[in-house]
């Protein structure tokens, strides 16, 4: 239930702010799926998101990390928003991973 509400009170806030700041309707999808990306990223690797601004920030980072590390593999799971939401999932799950390797965080990596 209350990731409904999550996500009921993440796209209310990104339409009144797409309102405010005159952004196009057309931004709303990309930072959902975005969020979702960072949202599906801190439930595997945390077990919960790390709110909504880190989640969407995660998984647009992840989108790019996970679309360029595809690229590399050669690896192409098609185009589509499934496609960009697992591309952009694994590439923050990467991020999170690589980002605690650094940290010396490596009991956390299970």
């Amino acid at each position: 239930m209350g990731i409904v509400v999550f996500f009921i009170l993440a796209f209310v806030a990104l339409w009144v702010l797409s309102g405010l700041l005159h952004i196009g309707l057309a931004l709303l999808l990309p930072a959902l799926l975005w969020m979702l990306a960072g949202m599906f990223a801190g439930r595997i690797m945390r077990g919960r998101g790390y709110g909504p601004i880190a989640d969407i920030l995660l998984g647009l980072a992840g989108g790019i990390v996970g679309r360029w590390l595809f690229g590399l593999l050669g690896v192409s799971i098609g185009s589509g928003l499934i496609a960009s939401l697992v591309v952009g999932t694994i590439g923050a799950v990467v991020l999170v991973g690589l980002g605690r390797v650094l940290n010396g965080n490596r009991q956390q990596l299970a």
